[in-house]
């Protein structure tokens, strides 16, 4: 597992502004600050991934460079994915992109809800690395759904499991049942409240990034 801010880089400073509760009335600069995030979780995968020899011509002669061998597939989970993904797809822009729209149902009267799914598109993932990118990783529960439907679109050859901030108990929860993923996450914390949202974390991603929903 991956943590970034376990080095010391910018990224802290995105992710204090990510959290901070007067910072966060600006959605413009909260979507930002994820995008910006995207981008340096982005270049740390880049340096798994495999790359071949390019000999590029410049008008003063020929260098020897690397290309990636092949470009991941982006997948955000809608819609608090999506500033987020931006950040990857910056940096991978060439890579195909699937998405999936999942969500919590309503809290029943313990707290405990179910994740609810109710679109998804996708190119073919055989053999392909694909990269699943939600903010925040709280339960595992919408990660693990994601993954399984994803499956009828082909079986990629690597899963790579993004998150800007991470519980505990999600990252385990992942590790149990999807043992063959590589994690990677902005910051970790340690608690879940009683309501299943990550503490101190951040709030509602999607909320901040693009307004408060009616709840049905």
């Amino acid at each position: 597992m991956f943590i970034l801010t376990e080095h010391s880089n910018i990224a802290h400073h995105f992710i204090a502004e990510l959290r901070d509760i007067n910072i966060q009335r600006d959605s413009m600069r909260f979507r930002r600050n994820l995008e910006r995030l995207g981008e340096l979780m982005a270049y740390e995968i880049s340096k798994t991934m495999q790359y071949r020899p390019r000999v590029v011509e410049t008008p003063l002669g020929f260098a020897h460079m690397q290309e990636l061998t092949a470009q991941p597939v982006l997948v955000p989970i809608l819609r608090a994915g999506l500033p987020f993904y931006q950040g990857f797809l910056n940096m991978f822009d060439a890579a195909p992109s699937a998405f999936i729209g999942a969500f919590r149902g309503q809290h029943a009267a313990d707290f405990t809800f179910e994740i609810e799914m109710h679109y998804i598109a996708a190119p073919n993932l055989s053999g392909r690395e694909l990269i699943l990118i939600d903010p925040m990783l709280a339960t595992g529960k919408s990660v693990l759904l994601a993954v399984e439907a994803l499956m009828q679109y082909g079986k990629p050859d690597k899963v790579h499991i993004v998150s800007a901030i991470a519980s505990r108990e999600g990252i385990n929860h992942v590790r149990q049942h999807l043992p063959q993923s590589f994690l990677w996450t902005g910051a970790l914390d340690e608690e879940l409240n009683q309501k299943f949202y990550i503490v101190p974390g951040l709030g509602d991603a999607g909320d901040l990034a693009f307004g408060t929903k009616i709840s049905t």
